[in-house]
């Protein structure tokens, strides 16, 4: 199999998304051009460390280049003040310079809170993400948006740092836990719902098949990488069209907070509940036919996925309480809540004005189910 590569086109800041198997192999000769001087700094998590880190330290150092690592604990835990800021303490004492590189290898927590150490650490520093899992690779790993989260709620401190290189070495993908591997996955038919209905149709025949089959694997994270890229380049920082990348995400970011961030519930699990509900909630309406939620909750069973409140275990808070939880995410304009609805698969649209007594109703309907 080939590498593809996608470009982000921004300008002077553009760069690419290179997608194949292979690429943690000769991951030296992909960095080095980078480099003004042969060393980096490596940012990983124990459990990343574990499986990777020695073939990557490896793969650099056959290309000349020095690297130190630092393994923070894994989850979505570490994601937040104590584990930022022992990780830009790090890199200080290491005397990365402005002109080094960092590199995130690891998942989304990893990608985006080394990223915006990468960020802050002297003003800004380039960096180079490596993600392991499926949701890095197709999602969080490209685009630039870095940051953690706090008591208040889930991404709400960080800074749009774009990397230098993204390396998706979609071999590596073959470690994943399935559980994790299914959770991203919840990323990648969220791209086929937001605007692409061949891609989601190809997705419910080949869905199933992804995690044994390299070349549907690499098809599936190059489209959606295709996807992220072209909507990144119209729109880097979330004015307009790429808000619709966060289709389920205000139901999912009020669900992963009321979880408290534990393994209750992943991201990309949170993404597919999320998803589902954005579509109920296009159906209740009038925007999307009936058949549309109940197409896609089908395709996600099919996929072994969570998809109702009813699969996540433990107990969940009220309505009001879930919609209190959403009235904090950063997606908020002028105290409106901002839902990415639908028309229809493939046709995802941002809107402001949603009722709040028909999303409250949502939210009941769904606990009651349970």
């Amino acid at each position: 199999m080939t590498v593809d590569a996608v470009r982000v086109e921004l300008g002077a800041r553009a760069y690419e998304v290179r997608i194949g198997p292979g690429l943690i192999a000769r991951a030296g000769s992909e960095i080095a051009p980078l480099l003004r001087r042969p060393k980096v700094a490596i940012l990983t998590d124990e459990t990343v460390a574990g499986l990777h880190l020695d073939p990557f330290r490896q793969a650099l150092a056959e290309a000349g280049i020095a690297s130190s690592a630092l393994a923070l604990p894994a989850g979505e835990a570490t994601k937040g003040w104590p584990q930022f800021a022992r990780a830009v303490e790090w890199l200080l004492e290491e005397k990365v310079e402005r002109r080094d590189v960092v590199v995130a290898l690891g998942g989304g927590v990893i990608g985006d809170l080394a990223g915006f150490a990468a960020a802050v650490l002297r003003r800004g520093v380039r960096f180079v993400q490596v993600p392991t899992t499926l949701l890095a690779q197709v999602d969080s790993s490209v685009g630039g948006k870095t940051g953690i989260n706090t008591a208040q709620g889930k991404n709400l401190v960080g800074a749009f740092h774009q990397p230098s290189l993204v390396l998706a070495d979609i071999g590596v993908l073959e470690t994943l836990p399935p559980r994790d591997f299914r959770a991203g996955y919840g990323e990648v038919v969220k791209y086929g719902l937001l605007g692409d209905v061949d891609f989601y149709e190809w997705l419910e025949e080949a869905g199933p098949r992804l995690a044994t089959d390299a070349e549907a694997r690499q098809r599936a994270v190059r489209r959606s990488v295709e996807m992220k890229a072209e909507i990144v380049a119209r729109d880097e920082t979330e004015e307009g069209d790429r808000a619709l990348l966060n289709l389920g995400h205000t139901f999912c970011h009020a669900l992963e907070k009321a979880t408290g961030y534990s393994d209750r519930l992943l991201h990309g699990e949170g993404v597919a509940i999320g998803c589902a509900l954005a579509f109920e909630l296009s159906q209740r309406l009038g925007l999307c036919a009936q058949e549309a939620p109940s197409r896609l909750r089908a395709h996600l069973r099919a996929m072994g996925m969570k998809v109702d409140l009813r699969d996540i275990p433990g107990d969940l808070p009220s309505a009001e309480a879930l919609l209190a939880l959403m009235a904090q995410d950063k997606k908020v304009v002028d105290g409106k809540l901002r839902f990415i609805l639908a028309r229809g698969i493939g046709q995802a649209f941002v809107a402001d004005d949603v009722p709040g007594d028909v999303v409250h109703t949502l939210l009941e309907d769904a606990i009651a189910s349970r």
